[in-house]
């Protein structure tokens, strides 16, 4: 979470307190407001707070649970979670926040006959985020931007086909990054990987200049 953060000591991140509720909460409310019906988290560490705190439902929706006994990184926590889907899902961070129109996304995702389509939002900061390139097709490549004033990076809201992971096969329960390794196989192996640009709003509670604003950037989205 970042030093100085304290008062989330005690909590898996995606529970920091916001408003006086759970981060986590606010990203569930936020994708059930766009039809989601089903939600599978991958746990691990301080698991129990999050398990204990939404049961198997929250607001009538289903939560299931896949347990991390061990880190499994970035993308090893998505390989388990994903096992046993047959159909394409949507991959959520949970301890960022990014306004994303799902119909529009899947639209744009099933249009291009994508595996793997990221939301994408314009920044200008270098230090903090990885400049992504489209070509004209919306291809995703990493072609580093000159461009200091805007630039795309990656909102970590993703549209994946189960069939990509697959195809990929990497192993279930091994420590994975999914920039470093998934991403990169993908790409070597030519998969079809396209970048939608949303104009949302973008939080990313892990740093401590967010977490600091959190709170008044969800009574601005009316949450």
């Amino acid at each position: 979470m970042g030093q100085g953060l304290e008062v989330v000591k005690n909590v898996p991140k995606p529970m920091a307190p916001v408003n006086k509720r759970p981060f986590i909460e606010y990203i569930l409310d936020y994708w059930i407001s766009q039809d989601v019906t089903r939600f599978i988290l991958s746990v691990g560490y301080l698991k129990e707070k999050i398990i204990s705190h939404f049961g198997t439902s929250y607001k009538g929706v289903k939560i299931e649970y896949v347990i991390e006994t061990e880190p499994l990184g970035t993308g090893g926590g998505l390989i388990l979670a994903s096992e046993n889907l047959s159909e394409d899902f949507l991959v959520i961070n949970g301890d960022t926040f990014i306004e994303v129109d799902l119909n529009k996304f899947y639209k744009f995702h099933n249009e291009n006959r994508s595996q793997w389509s990221f939301a994408l939002f314009k920044a200008n900061d270098h230090k903090r985020f990885l400049p992504l390139g489209l070509s004209k097709k919306f291809q995703i490549n990493f072609s580093q931007s000159n461009n200091k004033e805007n630039f795309l990076a990656n909102g970590g809201v993703y549209l994946m086909s189960p069939s990509l992971l697959k195809q990929l096969n990497f192993e279930i329960r091994k420590k994975i990054s999914l920039e470093e390794q998934i991403l990169s196989k993908a790409l070597d192996c030519g998969s079809r990987i396209f970048g939608f640009i949303t104009h949302g709003n973008f939080l990313d509670i892990g740093l401590p200049e967010d977490y600091k604003t959190a709170g008044k950037f969800m009574k601005d989205l009316n949450f």
